[in-house]
């Protein structure tokens, strides 16, 4: 693994480049915040936002949502991946905020948890985006971004995480997840890394860097 000094001054670029990351993800309060996370599993930001400009326009919150339905919300997720299995666990989900927290999404990742479709990831999108805590998410890019630049030698995204966490202050840890996510999909791409582009190519030790 890389050392601890060469992370933070990696992470101090990134800073300098975008101190303030934004979510590609579209939402306007809490409840959209976590369906749109929760329809984004295995399915590109762009994809989820074209399903939910239409979507969030009527049904906002948790009981609006129940108004709905299962079936008529299919219609609007249609073009996302695992749209049936989705659309169960966001009717689920928001039943149980109606009937368990009010309406109101929970602030706790256990509670977070226990909701249908919410892992660990989820948990921290939405913990980390909304209520502003120093979480961090590990999803194919954070994992992808954390091996090129060996940052963690983890197998799984939880391992990623711990390794991240004990390294990374939380100044840094409110953005990393956005830092490292922006980077993967727009520079340094799976296929593709545009390395010409990279503002931190004099960190790379990659053997297929181009410059």
């Amino acid at each position: 693994m890389r050392s601890q000094a060469e992370i933070l001054k990696i992470m101090e670029v990134f800073a300098k480049e975008n101190p303030n990351p934004q979510c590609e993800l579209n939402f306007h309060n809490a409840y959209t915040l976590l369906v749109a996370v929760v329809l984004s599993a295995q399915t590109t930001d762009k994809g989820v936002n074209k399903a939910t400009e239409e979507l969030f326009k009527i049904a906002d919150t948790p009981q609006k949502m129940l108004e709905l339905g299962e079936e008529k919300l299919i219609s609007y997720i249609r073009t996302i991946g695992l749209f049936n299995n989705k659309a169960k666990n966001i009717i689920s989900l928001s039943r149980d905020l109606v009937e368990k927290y009010n309406g109101i999404v929970p602030e706790r990742r256990e509670e977070l948890e226990k909701l249908a479709g919410v892992g660990r990831k989820t948990a921290n999108v939405v913990l980390n985006v909304w209520f502003k805590k120093p979480t961090l998410a590990v999803d194919t890019h954070v994992l992808r971004i954390s091996h090129r630049l060996d940052f963690s030698c983890g197998k799984t995204p939880l391992a990623v995480e711990e390794d991240l966490l004990k390294v990374l202050p939380d100044e840094y840890i409110i953005n990393a997840n956005h830092w490292l996510v922006l980077f993967g999909r727009y520079i340094c791409k799976a296929q593709r890394p545009e390395c010409a582009r990279c503002p931190i190519s004099s960190f790379c030790y990659c053997a297929d860097k181009k410059l």
